[in-house]
């Protein structure tokens, strides 16, 4: 019995998900097809699913762990309000013979991943295994090859950096400030946590630097596995320094700073650099949508650069540095009472959603899904989880970020003042108005025996 109404809830759910907008939030869900046009319908639908994802939210937002990641929808959203495209995955060629060999075994990696159609993510791990062997067997080979996956990542990177840099412009002044501000709000939405609790963790499979980008604009301090001024090196050990002051005329009781999180880039980042002669990683400072011939963007990225293309099998997420990176990502996801919210992420990555599915084993954790459409990856995932312990909030509606951030995330501030306000409401009579003198208490009932 109990199998059949988990397999008829299962049913209900993904027929919801089949609607272009759907969300569930605690006892509450909703789904339609079409937004209405006229702005008053839409504003009174807003508002009905306002009423209940707000203050979900707020309460989910305010765990004991709080992890934030984001995928290549993040950058696309923002792109978007700034009226420019994101960087493209689609396929590309190396020119070499063995191209039609690494298209079939990038093809067989994204379907045994049930990613659908394989794209250059897929390709570069498939060229980067082949160029392995050529240099066991075949060196010309080997060389032409690289040669190849040079000029495709060159590309790969110039592209990135287009992308930064057309969000830093903008389309025209307005979609610049929109974007700007909807990133700013959307970042401290999840940060603004009370200095008590512990820091928000944003992991990224993205290899851009749109969230460091956003932090800098919202006063936002990053901590990470890389330490130094002029050269941050990656540590392996993970360094776990805050930051926080003493307040005035009290001794002995720091409190953490506010506005500081903690960051993660599972598959690297484009200005992440591999010394092959100190055997170490470090981050070279690359401005924010640099022109391609910048002087530290090298010519031959693939012994250089640091960026990891979609590791699908075990044993390639042991490798330096990823390996500390992973065990990161797990750490901080499966424990109690911690939640994990996913904005633009694909859920293309088993690596990934084998650690989200592991957490969900823990009866104290929970999950927020926003994604632009409820794809059959999403789907075959959600199957996988109990709905209690995931909430979802789908649709072109709910992941555009200007309608996010002004209508379903929680207040970006420590409002202090408005939450004292709702405390002395709450404890306060109904109606009568603070002039009015208070009303006569009711006679108290007569007691037994009296006359």
């Amino acid at each position: 019995m109990e199998r059949l109404a988990k397999k008829r809830a299962v049913t209900e759910v993904g027929g919801s998900m089949d609607k272009k907008h759907f969300y569930r939030v605690g006892n509450h869900s909703g789904a339609w097809d079409d937004l209405p046009t006229d702005p008053d319908e839409l504003d009174s639908l807003t508002s009905s699913a306002r009423k209940h994802i707000e203050p979900w939210l707020s309460a989910v937002f305010q765990a004991e762990h709080l992890n934030l990641l984001l995928g290549s929808g993040f950058t696309t959203a923002v792109g978007y309000l700034a009226g420019v495209g994101a960087t493209g995955m689609a396929k590309v060629t190396f020119g070499t013979t063995y191209d039609a060999a690494i298209d079939a075994h990038a093809q067989a990696g994204a379907t045994a991943m049930k990613r659908g159609a394989a794209n250059i993510e897929d390709q570069f791990r498939s060229a980067l295994a082949l160029l392995e062997g050529l240099g066991v067997i075949d060196k010309a080979a080997e060389k032409t090859l690289k040669d190849g996956i040079d000029t495709q990542m060159s590309g790969f990177l110039t592209s990135l950096l287009k992308t930064e840099s057309g969000i830093v412009a903008g389309k025209d002044p307005s979609s610049k400030d929109a974007a700007q501000g909807a990133l700013q709000s959307f970042l401290l939405s999840f940060a603004s946590r009370a200095a008590s609790r512990e820091r928000l963790h944003v992991f990224t499979t993205n290899y851009d630097r749109l969230i460091e980008h956003g932090c800098d604009f919202a006063g936002l301090r990053i901590i990470d596995r890389f330490v130094g001024a002029l050269n941050p090196v990656f540590r392996a050990s993970r360094v776990e320094v805050d930051v926080h002051y003493n307040p005035p005329g009290i001794r002995g009781e720091p409190r953490f700073m506010e506005g500081v999180i903690r960051l993660t880039k599972l598959h690297g980042s484009l200005d992440w650099f591999f010394d092959k002669d100190e055997r170490r990683i470090y981050r070279k400072g690359i401005p924010f949508g640099a022109p391609a011939d910048h002087t530290d963007i090298p010519k031959k990225p693939v012994d250089t650069v640091m960026i990891y293309p979609n590791p699908a099998k075990d044993v390639e997420t042991t490798q330096y540095p990823y390996a500390e990176l992973f065990r990161d990502f797990a750490a901080a996801a499966c424990r109690p009472n911690a939640v994990v919210v996913t904005y633009g992420y694909g859920f293309g990555d088993d690596h990934v959603n084998r650690v989200l599915l592991d957490m969900l084993t823990i009866p104290s954790t929970h999950l927020v899904i926003m994604a632009y459409s409820a794809d059959d990856r999403l789907k075959a995932f959600v199957e996988k989880t109990r709905d209690a312990q995931v909430s979802l909030l789908i649709g072109p509606h709910f992941s555009d970020l200007a309608t996010l951030v002004g209508n379903y995330l929680p207040k970006p501030a420590l409002d202090y003042i408005s939450g004292r306000m709702t405390e002395l409401l709450k404890h306060r009579p109904g109606d009568p108005k603070a002039s009015d003198p208070p009303a006569a208490p009711p006679p108290a009932p007569p007691t037994a025996g009296a006359v």
